[in-house]
């Protein structure tokens, strides 16, 4: 059937557009770059994967997994597959993965690490390596070991935060070299709420920052989640927010809480390489019947050093 010269230009306008659908995205990682590439990960079936050249065209990409570690089922007997909340990062020559394994509202939970040198698919040396168990969390615990995040001081140390309700958020010092838990290293916790999970800390002139999330997650629309946060002149805290408040007793001063129809945004990320600040988070669409999708906008700095929220990146031209 042939097309009508408006139809042609439609058409037309449609194939010259930036494609800035996805699929959903709840919980995304630091964005990292691989072969000119920028890649983050979120929660899903093996953990999902998106790639793009400009932070504004994504392409998914291939899962994580395709199969899953015996030690899933035996420490998680409930998981089935969907994970949740990844982080990446570079470290000595290959991408370090931590996700989480757990099921909806129990403490049961353990993180992960994969890793592997590229994280291109076209790459001969691409292939993600099991690499153990980080730290886990059993009934009776008082954290729960879900929500990872990882951050490299500029002093060669690795850290990882995580948590989610419970006692709070929780850090913990890695091994560099592996990767893993660092030997008799304990959780240590820096931040809490009611109603509190996936922390993310950046370092900042003279301060570290502690982004975490209050609220509820994973209710759409009927999603309360927003961002605090709170800063420290050591990593292991304590951190205070704008007033003087401890996050740890319950302080945190908002960064980021729901504008129209960008619904409960949440879990803040860091976008390395990025010649200006800027930062990734999910938010549920008012407007798409509260699908979770992804955000990036500028992160930048008042002249007292604390963060703000800037100018949408992705979508380009936010409603």
């Amino acid at each position: 059937m042939p097309f009508s010269l408006p139809g042609l230009i439609m058409l037309f306008l449609l194939a010259a557009a930036p494609v800035q659908a996805m699929s959903k995205v709840h919980d995304p990682s630091t964005i990292v770059r691989c072969s000119k590439q920028a890649w983050f990960f979120s929660t899903g079936p093996g953990i999902k994967s998106f790639n793009s050249p400009d932070l504004v065209t994504w392409t998914e990409g291939p899962p994580v997994f395709k199969a899953f570690p015996a030690w899933h089922e035996s420490f998680v007997p409930g998981n089935r597959g969907y994970l949740w909340a990844p982080d990446v990062i570079l470290s000595k020559g290959r991408y370090c993965l931590y996700y989480s394994v757990s099921t909806f509202g129990k403490n049961t939970s353990a993180i992960g690490l994969v890793s592997t040198p590229t994280l291109d698919p076209a790459d001969p040396r691409y292939g993600w390596k099991d690499e153990g168990v980080v730290i886990r969390s059993r009934r009776g615990d008082d954290f729960n070991a879900i929500d990872p995040a990882v951050h490299a001081d500029n002093d060669g140390r690795l850290w990882l935060t995580f948590g989610s309700f419970w006692s709070g958020i929780q850090l913990l010092e890695l091994d560099p070299s592996s990767g893993l838990a660092k030997k008799d290293a304990k959780p240590k916790r820096i931040a809490w709420n009611q109603q509190i999970e996936a922390p993310a800390i950046i370092h900042h002139g003279d301060f570290y920052y502690l982004f975490v999330n209050w609220g509820l997650c994973c209710k759409g629309i009927d999603s309360t989640y927003e961002i605090r946060v709170g800063r420290s002149r050591t990593i292991a805290g304590p951190y205070l927010d704008k007033d003087g408040r401890d996050l740890a007793t319950g302080g945190g001063t908002l960064f980021l809480k729901s504008e129209g129809r960008y619904i409960g945004p949440g879990h803040f990320g860091e976008i390395v390489g990025s010649s200006r600040g800027r930062f990734s988070f999910h938010y549920y669409d008012g407007a798409a019947a509260g699908m979770s999708k992804l955000g990036v906008r500028e992160l930048t700095w008042t002249k007292e050093d604390w963060p703000e929220a800037g100018k949408w990146i992705f979508p380009a031209n936010p409603p």
